[in-house]
This record gives structure tokens, C-alpha cells and sequence, in this order.
């Protein structure tokens, strides 16, 4: 690999590996990020998700290879944690703690933090200096989550299940505000989530993990070009079979969707009508037999 692509990958990992007794959390995962991208990390509870970015933040020891951000974050943790920001859910702030002690709080962990601009976001809010988490609604919890999280100018961004426990309104807000007042070119952000209709709009790439092992791994225009559902009728689903779906399930009125994996349109026209599947049928699709 040269200079100018090491420059541009934040993520290298190569057969990582992390066993819990006798439970393979990641077997031989490898994947890589490159600058400036969205990327979905998407699986079932059990998967290796969360382990994975424990991995890549040096939160647990593991075995293969790892470089975030060129540094090996088993031995550079403390340096790497200079230019990476870490959410695991907006519920973690203490309910007794005030909005600018909170402010105190990141400002004196983080180096990266901008006191000005979170002070900035906070003043179009109705949040004030003196109020305590335990007196906010969850949409204002998630106003001063986002306030804090924005003022830190790191390089990655990583967000497990962010906004687990929120309705709708308020997981909306969070990734609009995200992509309006965070990202750029210079950020990377990383995301895993079980609402994956909810981020499909905003991500890049996208990663399915499943026992461990990272099933696919691509930017999201790829996914559009590689996988097909065809809305078959009855008479000609047999004929379709023949070109080997992924994937199918039954419709009313002997209708059947087939998904498929790599075989181009114009040859799949003529069975019905073509789409290009959600990242959720995709998901499900990739996933069947996983809760057996």
C-alpha cells in the first residue's frame, strides 16, 4: 500500500480474533475504512459488533491485526483517544449532573474540545448552565449529547446503538443534526444500530457481521449495483430459480420476491418487475438462520 492510501485508511483490520469462553465474538474479521466515509456496522445481538469497536478502541485485547488512524490501539491507546470520540448510548449522562458541568467534563478529557462551539450550539436550544439531566425531556438529553459530541473535532467518530431507547422524533433529529453540523471530509464516522432503515440514507458503506465474520462489506452505490429483487409470478418462478436467488419469499397471489446476488437486470427483466432491496430486506435476507 503507498503513502497517499495510508493517508486516506483509518481502519486496517486483518483476522481479528476475540473469544469470550467458549464463544468465537470475532473469527478472523477483516475490513477496512477509508476517510471520510459514513460506515453502518450492521448485525445481529451476538454478532461481534460491539466487540469490534471495543477492538478498535483499545478497550480489549484481541488477536490479529489492528491499525486505527495509523497507531495500533492496543499499545498507542492514549494517543489514538487524542483524535476519536466514543458514544455508546445519549442515556449514559448521569441524571444529577448539570449542563455545565457536563461542558466541564468533556473540556477537561478531551483535548480536541471546542468550548465556544458547543456553547454556540447549546445557546439555540432551552437548555440552560444550570440545568440537571433528571429536568430535561429526551429530546433536550439528546440536544446536549449532540452539543458535546459536535464541539470535539476528532477524526473518528464511533456510535454504538446512539440512540437506543429514543422514539422516533428524537433519532431523526440526532442524525440530521449529525450530518448538518458534524461531518465532513476530514471525519469518519462509524455506526451500529438495529433501526437500519433509520441510517440507511446517511451511510457510505455499509458492513453486515454475522458470528464474527464481516458477510459483506461495500459502499452503499455498490449494493445498488450488485443485488436485485424480482417480483416473480408464479408461472416463471421455477425458470428463475434457475439463475440461483440468494433469497425468496412468498407474496399473495403466488407472487414470490427474489433476491439476487450479482446477476445483472436486463437479465432479470423478463421474470418481473425489478428493484433494488432496502438495506433491511438485504439484511434480513443475509441474516436468515441466525436466530434458529
Amino acid at each position: 500500500m503507498n503513502a497517499v492510501a495510508d493517508n486516506l485508511r483509518v481502519v486496517n483490520a486483518h483476522g481479528l480474533r476475540k473469544a469470550y469462553k467458549n464463544k468465537l465474538a470475532l473469527d478472523s474479521a477483516s475490513f477496512k475504512i477509508d476517510a471520510g466515509r459514513i460506515v453502518g456496522l450492521i448485525g445481529p445481538n451476538g454478532a461481534g459488533k460491539t466487540t469490534a469497536l471495543k477492538a478498535m478502541l483499545g478497550l480489549i485485547p484481541f488477536d490479529g491485526e489492528l491499525s486505527v488512524l495509523g497507531r495500533d490501539p492496543r499499545t498507542e491507546r492514549d494517543e489514538l483517544m487524542k483524535d476519536v470520540c466514543f458514544i455508546a448510548d445519549v442515556a449514559v449522562l448521569p441524571r444529577w449532573i448539570r449542563v455545565r458541568e457536563a461542558i466541564d467534563f468533556v473540556a477537561g478529557v478531551h483535548p480536541r474540545f471546542d468550548r465556544a462551539r458547543c456553547e454556540r450550539f447549546l445557546a439555540n436550544t432551552q437548555l440552560k448552565p444550570k440545568q440537571r439531566v433528571r429536568e430535561m425531556s429526551k429530546g433536550m438529553i439528546v440536544q446536549l449529547h449532540l452539543a458535546l459530541v459536535m464541539a470535539i473535532d476528532a477524526k473518528l467518530l464511533v456510535l454504538d446503538e446512539p440512540t437506543l431507547g429514543l422514539d422516533i422524533l428524537y433519532r431523526k433529529q440526532f442524525y440530521q443534526r449529525l450530518l448538518e453540523d458534524y461531518f465532513d471530509e476530514q471525519k469518519t464516522i462509524v455506526i451500529t444500530t438495529h433501526q437500519v432503515e433509520e441510517i440507511e440514507h446517511i451511510l457510505t458503506d455499509v458492513m453486515f457481521i454475522r458470528d464474527g465474520r464481516v458477510v459483506l462489506d461495500a459502499p452503499m452505490e455498490d449494493v445498488g449495483e450488485r443485488f436485485t429483487e424480482v417480483l416473480v409470478n408464479a408461472d416463471l418462478a421455477e425458470a428463475a430459480r434457475q439463475l440461483g436467488p440468494i433469497d425468496e419469499r412468498a407474496l399473495p397471489f403466488g407472487k414470490t420476491v427474489m433476491l439476487f446476488d450479482g446477476v445483472p437486470s436486463s437479465a432479470l427483466a423478463g421474470y418481473g418487475e425489478t428493484r433494488t432491496p432496502g438495506l433491511a430486506d438485504l439484511f434480513v435476507a443475509t441474516m436468515k438462520g441466525t436466530y434458529a
